[in-house]
């Protein structure tokens, strides 16, 4: 592990004990703003942003960093730029589930840096404390809060009728979304298993563990090919797009990479090229995940099915 990437660790280390106390907590669920990528800050939130600015300013002072609810910030002519979700999973979060986690990426100080750049990237549950690391090139590392390693058990299944899944849902229309993802999740109803988990991070490590064989993220997908179906994105999201930004991937997409596991967008191309500095709609990302290539072609198939089949829903 480098200087850079320790560095991600203790930082992750440090947003986890922040947030911890107020897993669960009532006051964790008051909402105190809007980020800028126009999603809710709640009152956990608020505590991590503020450990956050707090941590780069006395540690980092030479780094910039981008974060959910603060944009970029710090240092003008940086060395390092950080991409920090300090809560990917602030619902579960604030619900007290385990299914939330921080995530760090860090991209040299280029003009305009890409998912592609990222050199480093950690991932680290809240609640339990396991972490997943990857250094680009270096490969990586998946260790339980007692050092013990975790298993890479990433699945081989690639039937769909027994595909454990999971699907972003928060700020999504919901008969929109359930339009396009019809086939999947009919198929895998009984034999297996549609999961809303609300982490990008939780789902996609989760890949990794072999407890899910996938992760299906389409909004952006959907909106680029039916321009309508914006309207009804920003309806629900309260005037905003709430797709997957950058910070919510940057992280995983290392790890994935790394790992040998297939991500990419909906049509399967990679995301290398996506820009990693941003959170309004033009940044947003369409991500699928999942255990093996197969599985990943198979995955591919039907949401492009979906999308071309998803009819204009404003007219009887």
């Amino acid at each position: 592990m480098n200087d850079t990437t320790e560095r991600l660790v203790d930082l992750c280390g440090r947003l986890r004990e922040v947030v911890l106390p107020s897993l669960g907590q009532h006051a964790a669920r008051d909402h105190s703003g809007i980020a800028v990528g126009g999603d809710v800050t709640f009152g956990i939130d608020e505590l991590a942003e503020t450990l956050l600015v707090d941590y780069m300013r006395d540690e980092l002072p030479a780094w910039a960093f981008y974060s959910e609810d603060g944009g970029l910030q710090g240092a003008s002519e940086p060395e390092l730029i950080l991409i920090v979700d300090p809560i990917d999973g602030t619902r579960p979060a604030a619900a007290g589930f385990e299914m939330a986690c921080v995530s760090i990426a860090a991209v040299p100080p280029l003009p305009a840096p890409t998912m592609g750049d990222v050199v480093a990237g950690v991932v680290q549950e809240i609640k339990g404390g396991d972490l997943f690391v990857a250094e680009k090139g270096a490969g990586f590392s998946m260790k339980r809060s007692s050092g013990a390693d975790i298993p890479f058990l990433p699945t081989e299944r690639t039937d769909l009728e027994s595909l454990f899944w999971t699907l972003g849902f928060r700020g999504r229309p919901a008969v929109v979304l359930a339009s396009v993802l019809e086939e999947l999740i009919d198929v895998s109803s009984v034999g297996g298993a549609a999961f809303d988990i609300g982490s990008a991070t939780y789902s996609v490590t989760r890949i990794l563990t072999g407890q899910l064989d996938a992760y299906v993220d389409i909004g952006p997908a959907i909106i680029e090919a039916h321009p309508w179906v914006e309207a009804e994105f920003r309806r629900v999201g309260r005037g905003n797009v709430l797709c997957n930004s950058p910070y919510d991937l940057a992280a995983v997409h290392v790890l994935c990479r790394e790992a040998g596991v297939p991500i990419g967008d909906a049509a399967g191309r990679p995301l290398d090229d996506k820009p990693v500095l941003g959170s309004s709609a033009e940044y947003q990302l369409a991500c699928i995940a999942a255990g093996n290539q197969e599985l990943q072609d198979s995955l591919i198939e039907v949401v492009q099915r979906g999308i071309r089949h998803l009819r204009d829903l404003r007219t009887p």
